[in-house]
């Protein structure tokens, strides 16, 4: 809750720092698309959350959007397929890869990194072979607006995406905070080995987390194709998985697992767009975003070392 509490400070400092410098930062505009961009990447990261919370990660999640992106605009408006077919479709595709990247992970006894990079460069392949190297979009797709509006539209007055993200952060909630689940992903993010022996079946557990986040990222993959209303395989969701990592970090999720909330990633999540939104408002070059990501993450694993450190000191005096 400590965590929380102090990045929602920060939030709410970097905000008031930011409208003060420029005010259109509170223009009704800006908010919105604010809004928007937090729902876009929001969803993804919660998926990213969870498998950093087992102590695992996931590099696959720019060329995952990518590939599903493809798909989906592929698909109805090549290979004529009905929206709801095309939705469950890329879904299906993006839950069997979570699930591939779990099977991997515990059956194959291999290091996530390297199971989720081999996806990164591999989703991106099949992406770009797919389209012939050719960006695709949605123009000439019959019947598709309800999935556009469900999409990228305004839900209760509010863009889509960010309601989406609402109310998937309820259903995680309740997941891992409210549920014998939850307590096994933590468990299992502290210590595996620990986990197993009190009869936690830590290979189910942590194969789900892989799979709920590719689920996840299949949805934000539906989301932002329809945003750029385009896909180009070759550069579409380059750096996303940077996004989420930077997002969970900043949210309290710590990189050695069995640590972290969903507040704490949406509240990340929040902190890294109002940053984006601070660079692009100044007129700094956008090329700084990816530094500000790199410190984002830098010092969130520096003040995790720190909380760290400072838990083993006290945890010594009061053995001692």
């Amino acid at each position: 809750m400590k965590k929380e509490i102090g990045i929602s400070v920060l939030l709410f400092v970097l905000c008031a720092v930011t409208s003060i410098m420029n005010p259109k930062f509170l223009s009704p505009v800006n908010l919105v698309n604010t809004a928007n961009l937090i729902g876009l990447y929001g969803v993804f990261s919660l998926g990213l959350g969870l498998v950093i919370i087992t102590g695992g990660i996931d590099l696959s999640v720019g060329s995952m959007c990518a590939l599903t992106g493809v798909i989906l605009a592929m698909g109805v408006t090549e290979w004529h397929w009905s929206w709801p077919v095309a939705t469950i479709i890329v879904l299906g595709i993006s839950g069997l890869l979570g699930l591939t990247h779990g099977l991997l992970i515990t059956r194959a006894k291999l290091q996530p990194f390297i199971v989720t990079l081999c996806g990164l460069l591999m989703y991106r392949g099949f992406a770009r072979y797919i389209a012939h190297d050719s960006t695709k979009g949605f123009s000439g797709a019959d019947g598709i607006e309800p999935l556009r509006h469900f999409a990228s539209g305004k839900l209760f007055g509010l863009p889509a995406p960010f309601v989406i993200l609402i109310v998937l952060s309820v259903v995680m909630w309740f997941v891992l905070h409210r549920s014998i689940y939850g307590r096994y992903l933590l468990a299992v993010g502290r210590n595996e080995q620990a986990a197993r022996f009190s009869g936690i079946n830590t290979q189910l557990v942590t194969t789900s987390a892989y799979t709920i986040a590719g689920l996840l990222t299949g949805i934000s993959g539906i989301m932002i194709a329809f945003y750029t209303n385009s896909v180009g395989p070759s550069n579409h969701g380059n750096f996303y998985e940077l996004y989420g990592i930077a997002a969970a970090v900043l949210g309290g999720c710590s990189l050695r697992g069995g640590e972290g909330s969903v507040v704490g990633i949406l509240i990340g999540t929040a902190l890294l767009l109002v940053l984006q939104n601070l660079v692009n408002l100044l007129g700094i070059d956008s090329s700084l975003n990816f530094a500000v990501m790199g410190a984002v993450v830098l010092f969130g694993v520096l003040a995790d070392q720190l909380f760290k450190n400072r838990a083993a000191k006290k945890t010594v005096r009061a053995a001692a």
